[in-house]
């Protein structure tokens, strides 16, 4: 069976704490290192660059706490958030860990046995974490179909979920692309995501709401991401985030 890969990512201004931690990653066979982070703005920019599965942060860092940090990417992921392992060299900010539910803490300087007990905790809990997203997406797809009403700012559209060929934000609006037009709205993407529960939609990037019925092609890009291509008359292409891909992947395998 192949191994599943973990994208990890580290966020630490000692660049001493930084370098040992890159050294227990990398002696582990299913990770694979993202670039590292040292101030919590950073971490932000480089979490929506790359979308790790795990970010092993420092609960202080210059500029934003690693709290403060996490709260922001949660806001900011799009589908399920990554997982946090909070490292610190003081034992009293592990309540900070459990209050925002981080899989773990490690102390620093690191134990090699402690860290491992981390990891076998990372793989269960993205094991789990799988599980239940295919679980929620069978589920919502065995739904009965309705009508969309959709405001443009003009009129009230009635709309078919299954003439939705995709959806996207463009200059503050909510582009709607359908068989036979494009429609504006002023509803964020979330919304619309919310209103098709139950249809075959997905977020194949945090930008972009896919009907995945109109799917013809997913082909590999880089750096871990897809392009998928549409069955529309243009043929086109959305990308496919990392996080996404490896649930689209399974879906299209069962």
């Amino acid at each position: 069976m192949m191994m599943k890969t973990i994208h990890a990512m580290i966020a630490e201004d000692e660049q001493l704490a930084r370098e040992d931690m890159v050294y227990l990653l990398e002696k582990e066979r299913d990770i694979v290192l993202c670039p590292s982070a040292e101030t919590g703005h950073q971490l932000v920019e480089l979490y929506v660059a790359h979308e790790p599965d795990v970010i092993f942060l420092d609960v202080q860092m210059p500029g934003m706490t690693g709290v403060d940090a996490v709260k922001e990417i949660v806001e900011k992921a799009y589908a399920q958030p990554p997982l946090f392992v909070f490292t610190t060299a003081y034992d009293d900010y592990a309540m900070d860990a459990f209050e925002i539910e981080a899989v773990d803490y490690l102390l620093k300087p690191y134990d090699d046995s402690r860290f491992q007990k981390t990891m076998q905790r990372i793989r269960k809990q993205m094991a789990q974490s799988g599980t239940e997203r295919n679980k929620q997406i069978e589920t919502q797809f065995g739904q009965t179909p309705e009508k969309l009403l959709i405001d443009d700012g003009e009129r009230m559209v009635v709309l078919s979920p299954d003439s939705i060929y995709y959806a996207m934000p463009s200059n503050r609006m909510l582009e709607i692309h359908t068989h036979d037009e494009v429609i504006e709205s002023r509803m964020t993407l979330q919304e619309l995501e919310d209103r098709l529960k139950g249809f075959a939609f997905f977020r194949t990037h945090r930008s972009y709401l896919v009907n995945l019925d109109y799917v013809k092609e997913i082909t590999p890009w880089f750096n871990g991401a897809y392009n998928l291509t549409l069955k529309d008359k243009n043929q086109t292409t959305l990308p496919v985030s990392r996080s996404a891909r490896k649930f689209l992947l399974e879906m299209f395998k069962n």
